[in-house]
C-alpha cells in the first residue's frame, strides 16, 4: 500500500470539523467548512539569527522574510552554511531569533508547539522501545491530549495514509530507512498542525526510495491541504516539491530571490521550461556563493 492510497482515512481525520484542532476555516455559503487558502498561516519578518562565539557572534542569517499562505508548499533553497535549516529551527521555536518575527496565524512563535511538527533528516526520531502504533499515538496524547482511544484511533488513520499498517506492531530497529521516515511523515500528519517543517527528510535514502517518498508526500498533502516549509539542497527536488521557491545566498544567509514552481511536477522533469527554471536558480545560486553538500548550522 503507498501513501496516496491510504490517505482517505486520513483526510476525514484532518478536515473533519469535529477532529480538525487549533485550525479555524469560514464557513461556506452553504454552511460547510472550507480552508481559506489566502490566509497566511506563517508570516516570517526580518529575521536575523546570530550563533555565539568565542569571538562575539556569527551570523547566520540577515534580513529574511518570507510569507506561507494555506495550502502552499515553501522551499528554503541555498548552499550548505546559508541558514536555511536555522531558520526551519527557529520557525519550529527551537532557536530564538536575534531580530524580526515569526508568526503562525498570527500568533508569535516563542517556542516549540502542536501547531508546527518537525521531520528531519535522521533516522532515529522515533523512539526505540515504541511500536509504530505508539511512535504515532504517543504525542498525540502529549500534545494533544487525546485519550488513548483516540490517540490510536487518529494513528491508525496515519499508518494506513502511509502504507505501513502491516508494520504497525514493528519496533523502528526492525524498519528501512525509508520506512523508518514514513513513520516520521506519518506522526507529524496526525497531530494536524497548522504548518509541517521538513528538514531535508529525503536525503539519505537511496535514489529510488527518494523518488517514491517524494511522490508519496506530495500525494498525501494535497489530499489533507497541508501546509509546508521544506528545506533542501537539491534544485530539482526544490521545484517538484514546492509551490514556491526562496533562494538564499551563502553565509549569512539573505534573501536573492523567489519563484513560483506550482505548475511543476516530476511529469516536466526534463522538459525545456523545467531545464530553464533548473538554469535559472542553479545561476543565481551560484552567483551569490558556492553551492555544498555539507552540514550546515
Amino acid at each position: 500500500m503507498t501513501i496516496a492510497s491510504g490517505v482517505g482515512a486520513l483526510k476525514r481525520q484532518v478536515l473533519e470539523p469535529s477532529a480538525t484542532i487549533g485550525r479555524n476555516f469560514p464557513k461556506a455559503v452553504d454552511g460547510s467548512t472550507q480552508s481559506n487558502f489566502n490566509t497566511a498561516v506563517l508570516e516570517v519578518d526580518h529575521l536575523v539569527l546570530d550563533y555565539p562565539t568565542q569571538k562575539g557572534h556569527l551570523r547566520a542569517v540577515e534580513g529574511v522574510s518570507f510569507e506561507i499562505s494555506e495550502g502552499d508548499r515553501l522551499v528554503l533553497l541555498g548552499a550548505s552554511g546559508c541558514g536555511k535549516s536555522s531558520i526551519l529551527k527557529a520557525v519550529a521555536g527551537f532557536i530564538t531569533p536575534s531580530s524580526g518575527t515569526i508568526l503562525v496565524r498570527g500568533q508569535a512563535v516563542t517556542g516549540p508547539g502542536a501547531d508546527r511538527v518537525v521531520v528531519f533528516q535522521e533516522f532515529d526520531q522515533l523512539l526505540p522501545w515504541k511500536t509504530v502504533l505508539d511512535n504515532v499515538a504517543f504525542p498525540l496524547r502529549i500534545a494533544r491530549g487525546l485519550s488513548r482511544k483516540e490517540a490510536r484511533e487518529a494513528a491508525e488513520a496515519a499508518i494506513q495514509s502511509v502504507g505501513l499498517t502491516r508494520a504497525r506492531n514493528a519496533y523502528p530497529h526492525t524498519l528501512s530507512g525509508g520506512m523508518k521516515q514514513r513513520v516520521a511523515i506519518a506522526r507529524a500528519l496526525a497531530i494536524k498542525p497548522d504548518i509541517l517543517l521538513m528538514d531535508e527528510p529525503f536525503a539519505a535514502l537511496d535514489a529510488l526510495t527518494r523518488r517514491k517518498l517524494q511522490e508519496e508526500l506530495l500525494s498525501v498533502l494535497a489530499e489533507v491541504r497541508a501546509t509546508l516549509l521544506f528545506v533542501t539542497h537539491s534544485i530539482e527536488e526544490a521545484i517538484v516539491i514546492g509551490t514556491k521557491l526562496h533562494l538564499l545566498s551563502a553565509h549569512p544567509g539573505r534573501t536573492i530571490g523567489a519563484r513560483d514552481t506550482g505548475s511543476f511536477t516530476f511529469a516536466n522533469q526534463g522538459s525545456p521550461e523545467f531545464d530553464r527554471l533548473s538554469g535559472e536558480v542553479h545561476d543565481l545560486l551560484f552567483e551569490a556563493g558556492p553551492l555544498g553538500e555539507g552540514g550546515e548550522r
